[in-house]
């Protein structure tokens, strides 16, 4: 596997870390989620995947998640969207297949408004989670989450996934200039959206208002009834890499 590495470097002297794979177009972007980052199963399993099929392939770190610099609680959705388009243009300037997972489902979608299908020749998203900051999030706030948000501009919440999370106010005032649903997504290429039913933090029918959203015919949803927020599990990766390659070419 001839994978390289390195680094970018916004304006700001910021380092967003990237990993490579030379072959044949589209390439394929793994976009990964909320705290999430390069290395995890999905982004690696896919990966192995176009090493095997001599696609190209790349998978980055927005700032302030896994290798890249920055603090995590400086990012916002316009500030991660915007590294990975930095990235994109540095190492895959053709066409693409995004493939976004939770959050970057929501940066998937809002990368395809912007290059049109032209540039952006499919989309698949896991668990796709566009608008959580306004949509999903704020419904599980307690009174004392919104005054420690206003109070000090940032909460700590439990995760089950490890350490605590900071969500910021930052955040969620950036995540309301983004928001893509209702819709229409300005996006008509095929799409692929990948949801379980058992999913604790995206649940099932916003997938649903994603399809309502989308006004190309080309998009499909399919509903893993035990599958939970990650679908890491093997099926869960051999039913990514199916959706993958049955992309029209």
């Amino acid at each position: 596997m001839n994978e390289t590495r390195g680094n970018l470097t916004r304006p700001d002297g910021t380092l967003l870390a990237w990993a490579a794979l030379p072959g044949t177009g589209p390439a394929v972007v793994f976009l990964g989620g909320f705290r999430s980052d390069m290395e995890g199963s999905k982004a690696v399993h896919l990966r192995d995947h176009c090493a095997e099929r001599g696609r190209a392939f790349l998978r980055l770190d927005y700032s302030g998640h896994g290798i890249s610099g920055g603090a995590f609680e400086d990012g916002t959705i316009g500030i991660w969207a915007e590294d990975a388009a930095q990235v994109i243009e540095a190492r895959a300037p053709g066409p693409l297949v995004l493939v976004g997972s939770s959050m970057g489902g929501w940066i998937a979608l809002l990368l395809a408004q912007r290059w049109g299908a032209g540039r952006v020749k499919g989309l698949v998203g896991i668990a796709a989670a566009p608008d959580f900051t306004e949509a999903l999030m704020p419904g599980e706030f307690t009174e004392a989450d919104r005054e420690a948000l206003a109070s000090d501009g940032v909460l700590r919440r439990p995760s089950q996934y490890g350490e605590a999370i900071p969500i910021t106010r930052r955040l969620l005032e950036d995540g309301r200039n983004h928001l893509l649903l209702p819709g229409p997504i300005a996006y008509e290429g095929p799409v692929r959206l990948l949801q379980g039913m058992a999913d604790p933090d995206v649940p099932w029918r916003h997938a649903l208002r994603i399809v309502e959203a989308l006004p190309g015919p080309d998009t499909v949803l399919t509903l893993v009834k035990d599958g939970d927020h990650r679908l890491s599990r093997p099926q869960d990766l051999a039913l990514l890499s199916r959706e993958l390659e049955a992309l029209p070419a």
